[in-house]
Formats: structure tokens, C-alpha cells, sequence
């Protein structure tokens, strides 16, 4: 076999659509676009739940009801095996795992996960272990301290303290 004999396998290749090669074609005419109007110019294109200047149906329906995301706990996850990094015997917690990166943005506070082995004893205080990196960071004669995390609740309305009626 020579470089000139390489062709690609049958069905690999499609010849394009050419569009606007007559009424038989079944693409002649307006070739798939439609009839007149902005869809049927070159370089249209219209956004998505875009309704022609009417109000769109997403700006349209209510918006309330109750939603579970406010009252979730956001917690920033950390493998095992990103604890090796840190000295034997040493203390790991939020602060140290911030100034070396392992947990970045906002969140509740910092669980960790049992991803990976941990070759090292280690002192862990975050806020929540799994039961998988609980056994292992004990089996190598670590501690888990678990630290309690105030969740950020959003302010509640505050109730009026009406004065009891005397009759």
C-alpha cells in the first residue's frame, strides 16, 4: 500500500447539501429557509425565547413558590489525597487548606471526601468527613475533629408586636 492508494472508508465521507439548484432538487427556491421575513436573510438569527418584541413567555410567569437551593449546605469538597501534601503529624485545617489552594471559593465549609489513600498521620478539623475518609485518616493513627459551621440563614421579616386589645 502506497500514500496514493489511502482512501477513506465507504460511508465516511458525505458530499454538502447544495442548496438552490433548482425547483426538483427539493432544495431550490427558498432552499429550507422558509418563506420572506428576518429568518429567511443571511446572517439572521434571533435569540433564544426571543418572541418578535412580545413580552416572553419566561418574563411572563410568576416567580415565586418555594425553592430547597437557599436551604442547602454548600460544602467545598477536598480529597484524602490531596492531604500527602501536608508535613507528618501536622494540623490541617480551613486555613491551612485555603493557603494551599485545596479549597477555593464560598461555601458552608469543607468536607472531606475519602478520594485517594493518605500515606501520612494527620490532625483534620473541618466541618464534615466522609465515612470513607473517617476510617482512613483513624487507620493511620490520625484524628477527625469535626468543627461546627453557622450556616447563614436569610433574614426573616420581622414580626410586629401588636398590643393585645383591652375590652
Amino acid at each position: 500500500m502506497r500514500l496514493h492508494d489511502l482512501k477513506p472508508r465507504p460511508g465516511a465521507k458525505h458530499r454538502r447539501k447544495r442548496l438552490g439548484q433548482g425547483e426538483s432538487s427539493g432544495h431550490g427556491k427558498t432552499s429550507g429557509r422558509g418563506g420572506k421575513g428576518q429568518t429567511a436573510r443571511s446572517g439572521s438569527s434571533i435569540r433564544i425565547g426571543f418572541e418578535g418584541g412580545q413580552m416572553p413567555l419566561i418574563r411572563r410567569i410568576p416567580k415565586r413558590g418555594f425553592n430547597n437551593a437557599r436551604h442547602t449546605t454548600r460544602f467545598l469538597p477536598v480529597n484524602l489525597e490531596a492531604l500527602n501534601r501536608f508535613e507528618n503529624g501536622a494540623r490541617v485545617d480551613e486555613v491551612a487548606l485555603r493557603s494551599a489552594g485545596l479549597a477555593n471559593g464560598r461555601g458552608d465549609g469543607i468536607k472531606i471526601l475519602g478520594g485517594g489513600e493518605l500515606s501520612r498521620k494527620l490532625t483534620v478539623t473541618a466541618h464534615a468527613f466522609s465515612a470513607s475518609a473517617r476510617t482512613k485518616i483513624e487507620a493511620k493513627g490520625g484524628t477527625c475533629e469535626v468543627v461546627a459551621f453557622k450556616k447563614t440563614l436569610p433574614a426573616k421579616p420581622a414580626a410586629s408586636k401588636a398590643e393585645p386589645s383591652r375590652t
